[in-house]
Order: C-alpha cells, then sequence, then structure tokens
C-alpha cells in the first residue's frame, strides 16, 4: 500500500522554500485523488476476480449438465435416441412437448435407422404419457422405423405406458419394470381438527366444488365417484398395454394389480422382450453402433431462468392467495 505521510513529508522537504500560500490545499488534494484512483483500481481488480469466478462457476455447471452425452454426428447411418427420463409431467423435459418433438426430429432424420427410447422413469403423468404412446404408433406408421424401449433403471406406471409401444422392450435383469395402476393421494385432517377444536370453514358453488379438500370429511358418494374415474383410467391403462404387448403378454391376476417386477420377471411375465443395454440394441440389433441423441434438453441459461421464474411465480401465487378464485 501507498505510503501517502512519507509522499507528503518529501513533498514539503523538496518544496519548503517555496511554499506559496494554499500548499496545504493542494497537497491534501494530490492526497485524496491518490487515494481515490488506487481505490478504483482495487475496485476494478475486485470486479475482475468476481467475473472470473463467475465464468469458471458457468463453465462448471454447463460442464456437470452436459457430461456423459452421446454421439451428435448425424452424418451416417446411427441409432436415434430419445430420453424418457424423470417424472413426466406437463411443462417438465420429460412432458409430452418435448419428447414428441425429439421423437419427431429422430423420424424424419434419414440417418436414424431406428430410434431407442431409453427409460429411466417412476411414472406421473398418464394424460403425457397418453400423448407420447399416440404419437410413437403414428410416427412408426408413417416412416415405417422400427422403435426399441431400453430400461436401465426404472420404467414404471407413466413410463412403461408411454414404451410400450415399443416393437421390443430390452431391460436389465435387476430393472423395475410394471406398476400397471392409477392412484389419487392425499390426505385428511378431519379427525385432528376436532381434537384440537378447529373449525373448517369453506364456502363453496356447487355441492362438489370442495370435493377432496384435506380438512373437509368426504362422503361415500365423493370417494365411489372418484374410484369410478381410477378405474376408467386403469382399463384405459391396460388396454394399451394389451395392444402392445399382444400375445407376448403372459396375464395373470397381479398383472394389471400396480405391483412392480425386476427386468428378469419382466421377461418371463412378456412386459419386456429380452435383457440388453443401449450399447447392444444399437451394435446387435439395429446394426447401427453410432448413437445420436435427439433429448431435447433445457441449456443452463433456460434451466437458470425457469428456477429463477418459478421463485417470482411463488411469490406472485402467495401473494394471490387471499382472493377468491373460481374454477
Amino acid at each position: 500500500p501507498t505510503d501517502y505521510t512519507q509522499m507528503a513529508t518529501e513533498k514539503v522537504a523538496t518544496d519548503g522554500a517555496a511554499r506559496t500560500p494554499g500548499w496545504e490545499r493542494a497537497t491534501l488534494e494530490k492526497l485524496a485523488f491518490a487515494a481515490l484512483n488506487e481505490q478504483k483500481s482495487s475496485r476494478r481488480w475486485k470486479t475482475f476476480i468476481r467475473l472470473a469466478w463467475l465464468a469458471f462457476f458457468v463453465f462448471l455447471l454447463w460442464a456437470v449438465m452436459n457430461r456423459g452425452s452421446v454421439s451428435t454426428d448425424k452424418s451416417t447411418a446411427h441409432t436415434a435416441v430419445v430420453d424418457i427420463k424423470g417424472e413426466i409431467a406437463a411443462g417438465g423435459e420429460t412432458s409430452a412437448d418435448a419428447v414428441v418433438a425429439a421423437l419427431r426430429s429422430a423420424f424424419e432424420d434419414d440417418g436414424a435407422k431406428a430410434v431407442v427410447l431409453l427409460c429411466n422413469s417412476p411414472g406421473g403423468s398418464p394424460v403425457q404419457a397418453g400423448i407420447m404412446n399416440d404419437e410413437i404408433y403414428r410416427l412408426k406408421a408413417k416412416y415405417k422405423k422400427p422403435v426399441y424401449a431400453v430400461v436401465e433403471e426404472s420404467c414404471a406406471s407413466a413410463a412403461y405406458y408411454t414404451v410400450v409401444a415399443a416393437d421390443k422392450i430390452f431391460v436389465d435383469k435387476a430393472s423395475i419394470v410394471g406398476s400397471i395402476g392409477v392412484l389419487m393421494d392425499g390426505f385428511g385432517f378431519t379427525g385432528l381438527m376436532d381434537k384440537l377444536g378447529i373449525e373448517r370453514r369453506l364456502l363453496v358453488a356447487g355441492a362438489n366444488k370442495g370435493f377432496l379438500d384435506p380438512f373437509s370429511p368426504q362422503s361415500d358418494a365423493q370417494r365411489a365417484y372418484a374410484q369410478t374415474m381410477l378405474d376408467q383410467i386403469h382399463q384405459q391403462f391396460i388396454a394399451v398395454v394389451k395392444k402392445g404387448r399382444g400375445t407376448r403378454l403372459k396375464e395373470t391376476p397381479e398383472t394389471f394389480s400396480g405391483l412392480f417386477w425386476t427386468g428378469q420377471q419382466a421377461v418371463d411375465m412378456g412386459l419386456a422382450d429380452q435383457l440388453g443395454s443401449l450399447d447392444y440394441v444399437a451394435r446387435d440389433v439395429v446394426k447401427a453402433k453410432d448413437i445420436v441423441d435427439y433429448t431435447e434438453r433445457a441449456n443452463v441459461a433456460e434451466r437458470l431462468a425457469r428456477r429463477f421464474g418459478a421463485s417470482i411465480g411463488e411469490g406472485a401465487v402467495r401473494a394471490l392467495e387471499a382472493i377468491p378464485q373460481v374454477h
């Protein structure tokens, strides 16, 4: 650091004989300007360091999010891959919009000899699954390309609903497959409220508008209505599985009970065809060992913006909670 006192002393010693009125003020101004310049330089250096760290973390985040990606060279014959990963839900990375867009790109590419659905999902929305299942059948009929499903960790519930449209399903012997059922869950707090002396004051227009409200009692009629809905969706699920598996399915009383099984059990039951990995399918089944990932992925900026937007949206929702709503 600069020793401003020493500078001032040397200046006074040098110019002592030539002092003029106001020399003290001039000296102080020089000291002030020198200190100001050093502060500016220090701020610039700190800003540079912060920007450098920010750039490093952005690069690190990009590297983590994009590690393990497969080849993207579409110039030669290849096996196209589309991920069915995580929860299947509208607005998510495994929504019908995102997956269908990826499927269309894969089918339209002349270099793609087959399309593989790489599944690592516990399930999710039956609506999103139904849209994807229908689109797989449509694209297969239009482009005459085979579709294979490869299950790694899990393919349960809505995920199985989606990939059962594939021509063949390959699994690992320890994969989790099945859960062909439908659920609607929630909580009821009426007993606890009675013990605590809490009264629920819910005003509705429409006798069933408060249906499934956890703080209100549920009538037998409402429970029966919900069960009817679940049964209808379950029958839709069963029909999709039977259509996709055909005579390969070895149906038992437990097949559509909501149970899930290992990959080896799924093969034995006809829910899957054989054991095999993505590399095996590309190399030995499709005969195109080069793998191209067509999955639509949000980049780092989009993911950060989505999370930032979600935080803002949460604050807005809280602010609007007290406003009466009409659905």
